[in-house]
């Protein structure tokens, strides 16, 4: 798949309205692709944070590659058990822009490169505005501890408001909020069973090693 196809199939992606549409659309590109792209990408990854700590790169692999192998089941799974037709609600507002962004970053660069680059937006792409989940996984680690959370059912994004300047971020289209401050992850009061043990959860899976 070359960039002039890219384009034009950003440009489908942008004119969908619905999240039934969206998703129908993003998994018949999606399902064209293998899990040895998926491989690929994370060998890519891995290339491009190798001058990381052994511990940070460790922190960050797990979850992406995680998050990705995840969300190419689901399109797949979704695909194939005809379960898009539940998600009849409009897109999220950005939507369109969002594949504008990707026809533009992947404009130029070899052909398998940009092909692979393609599949990466694809997934992000579902994540948001068909599965209204971030675009990085809850647990995700970011320069000086912080992490992408989920309390009380709404997901917070330390960078959330911090990335804007990045041509390729997801952040201005993620429905993840900001991180309010520092430590705002607190046990819950007079919580329901639910939210102490989304609480319990949340701390030991992904804030146990903050100290």
């Amino acid at each position: 798949m070359d960039s002039d196809r890219i384009a034009r199939e950003c440009s489908n992606l942008g004119s969908k309205t619905t999240r039934v549409a969206l998703g129908e659309a993003i998994a018949a590109l999606v399902i064209a692709y293998s899990p040895r792209d998926l491989e690929q990408m994370r060998r890519t990854f891995a290339l491009s944070i190798r001058d990381f700590t052994p511990e940070y790169r460790k922190r960050l692999e797990e979850p992406i590659t995680g998050h990705l192998h995840g969300t190419y089941q689901a399109v797949r799974r979704m695909h194939e058990l005809r379960t898009f037709t539940n998600l009849r609600e409009p897109l999220a507002p950005g939507a369109a822009s969002y594949w504008a962004m990707v026809a533009t970053q992947c404009s130029a660069g070899e052909t398998e490169q940009v092909r692979l680059r393609f599949l990466k937006f694809l997934l992000s792409g579902f994540c948001m505005f068909v599965q209204e989940l971030p675009g990085h996984p809850v647990g995700m680690p970011f320069p000086g501890g912080d992490r992408v959370t989920l309390v009380e059912g709404v997901y917070y994004c330390p960078v959330r408001d911090k990335a804007s300047d990045v041509d390729s971020a997801l952040c201005p289209f993620c429905p993840a909020l900001q991180t309010p401050e520092i430590g705002y992850l607190k046990p819950p009061v007079n919580g329901s069973e639910y939210r102490k043990q989304e609480f319990i959860q949340n701390t030991y899976e992904h804030h146990h090693f903050n100290g």
